[in-house]
């Protein structure tokens, strides 16, 4: 016991420290700041008073305001987390890694610190984005419990699509490469049930949208932010998708971060 205590003693410190370092440099890049600040809030009014007017909530008859925020609210945490492929391939790729391998810290705290930066760093864009949908007129009638659900299903999203972004992030060669992946999770949302009902779509779509992750965490932030509609299963649901996507990507990306490093 004595000697397994310091050593996951110092694995915590070399973690915190990677994540601080993470942080430190999303501050240092100004106009990155300035876009994980401004692109939750863009969004929302975007939505709302660009689309809003024009958008039928279908059978589901709640105001457009409060049918599209939870897509908005998971599109604007995803998009950040993408980025994490991007800050992972230039580590790889910018002699970063040569420089962790002179230190005395285990390999898979690397894309563990990314992650958990990306985590936390993506937790508060959402609540931005939150706080943008207020201001535009968006009523949440919520318990204590529901904002409790809130936040970890949020924060569970955000770690499964930060985790998909490492694996992404160590399986390509540049960080041109790595950027792909924010354009296929901000586009995700959209064929869901969260920016229009997926019941107006062709048949191809609509079967799309009813199975992937996304459709039933709209689902579930809407039960859980607004009165009066009903969750089913789709907490189960959202729930289950979200702790098999990291239970899968967190093994993958440590292994392929295992291989990139020794050769």
């Amino acid at each position: 016991m004595s000697a397994v205590a310091p050593v996951r003693g110092a694995a915590a410190g070399d973690l915190y420290r990677l994540v601080v370092r993470d942080l430190r440099r999303e501050l240092r890049v100004v106009d990155g700041l300035i876009v994980n600040i401004a692109l939750p809030v863009i969004i929302m009014v975007v939505f709302v008073y660009v689309f809003g007017g024009a958008i039928s909530t279908g059978s589901s008859g709640l105001a457009y305001i409060d049918f599209v925020v939870p897509a908005v609210l998971l599109m604007s945490g995803g998009y950040g987390a993408a980025t994490t492929a991007i800050t992972i391939a230039d580590d790889m790729t910018g002699g970063m890694m040569d420089r962790f391998r002179t230190l005395p810290i285990g390999g898979w705290l690397v894309p563990a610190g990314h992650v958990l930066a990306s985590v936390l760093r993506n937790v508060v864009a959402c609540g931005l984005a939150l706080a943008a949908a207020v201001l535009l007129g968006f009523r949440p009638h919520a318990t204590l419990t529901d904002w409790l659900l809130v936040a970890a299903l949020l924060t569970g999203y955000v770690l499964a699509m930060s985790s998909l972004a490492a694996v992404w992030g160590l399986l390509v060669r540049s960080t041109q490469a790595a950027g792909a992946f924010s354009f296929v999770v901000l586009f995700l949302p959209y064929v869901s049930d969260g920016v229009v009902p997926a019941e107006t779509m062709p048949d191809v779509l609509r079967d799309f949208a009813a199975n992937q992750p996304l459709t039933p965490a709209v689902a579930t932030l809407r039960s859980l932010l607004l009165d009066g509609v009903p969750m089913g299963s789709s907490g189960v649901v959202a729930a289950a998708w979200l702790a098999g996507l990291v239970a899968l990507s967190l093994p993958v990306a440590a292994v392929l971060f295992r291989r990139r490093t020794s050769s």
